[in-house]
């Protein structure tokens, strides 16, 4: 099966501790964010776990770990776009993640990490033209550490929209325009681009389309076949991609980012982070008397070859 931990938070970059002690126990508790009594066991043993799936805009705080981790398959996302601190308030300076990428692709190797420039907004300070430049400056520093690429424009959620009106959907024209201009480049520095939002028209313009997280991503950064029977799951009229279990929990990354749509009310996510414990099995809190625990089903996903002899 595949774990991932990036989908509600931050994992490598708050709670990297965390995260390598319930790999030393084994296994780790995830509370259902929609019905929080039920609380599911994932067993973290690479007999059943094939990847652990990351994405993060600061690996650096799980680089003291990565020893611990050679046992189990891996493949990581790292968002990089450049923004300054109005928009993103506690990610490291760019320079520094860009160092961190190429450091990390030398260890799990160039199949195994991708490069995210997402969520792109354009506004009077951040132009189509920052954008296409800061494309062309990180693609040209991460050459040869990756060869994959996704990016997408900002998503307009309700609870953007309420505590951040500032930020505006980009027009038509200018997303074809970007991504024309991104196509060229990732192209020159050999790189495969995908798209992560819901602009799935841009395929008419040569854009890829079909999901930045497929089963073959996860299948070339481990070497293997991934025989995976369960349906495969997406999200009606956003993306194609393998959607796997997520450890993580809403309302407590700490990057702060105005953008943020696994983040809602800044009073939460503080009072959050404050009642995260790197010693319990779960994220945030503890288990409670009223927690019902389930044990999820698993299984390894890799392809048994089977021979004669």
């Amino acid at each position: 099966m595949i774990i991932n931990t990036g989908q509600r938070t931050d994992i490598p970059a708050f709670y990297s501790k965390w995260f390598i002690n319930r790999v030393r126990e084994g296994y780790v508790l995830v509370r259902n964010p929609y019905y929080p009594t039920i609380v599911t066991k994932f067993l973290l043993n690479p007999e059943v776990v094939d990847v652990i799936g990351f994405c993060t805009k600061n690996p650096r705080p799980m680089f003291p770990y990565l020893d611990e981790l050679k046992d189990f398959g891996q493949f990581w996302y790292v968002s990089i776009t450049g923004f300054d601190k109005d928009l993103e308030p506690n990610v490291p300076p760019i320079d520094q993640v860009i160092e961190d990428f190429k450091y990390l692709s030398n260890k799990v190797g160039k199949n195994a990490i991708g490069w995210r420039y997402t969520p792109i907004i354009v506004n009077n300070k951040y132009t189509k033209e920052y954008h296409i430049k800061m494309f062309e400056h990180i693609a040209s520093e991460l050459d040869g550490y990756t060869s994959l690429v996704a990016f997408g424009f900002v998503d307009i959620y309700p609870k953007l929209e309420k505590n951040h009106p500032d930020i505006k959907d980009t027009d038509d024209s200018t997303k074809i325009e970007i991504s024309k201009a991104f196509i060229e480049i990732a192209k020159k520095h050999h790189m495969d681009l995908r798209l992560c939002s819901k602009e799935k028209w841009l395929s008419g313009y040569g854009v890829d389309i079909d999901g930045c997280m497929r089963v073959k991503d996860y299948e070339k950064s481990i070497d293997s076949k991934l025989d995976i029977k369960q349906k495969m799951e997406a999200r009606k009229n956003y993306c194609a991609c393998y959607l796997s279990n997520d450890i993580g929990s809403y309302n407590s990354c700490m990057h702060l980012c105005k953008y943020c749509y696994a983040n809602g009310n800044e009073m939460t996510i503080r009072k959050n982070y404050k009642e995260h414990d790197d010693s319990s099995p779960l994220l945030i809190g503890h288990i409670n008397p009223k927690d019902k625990i389930r044990l999820a089903r698993q299984e390894s996903y890799k392809e048994k070859t089977i021979t004669l002899f």
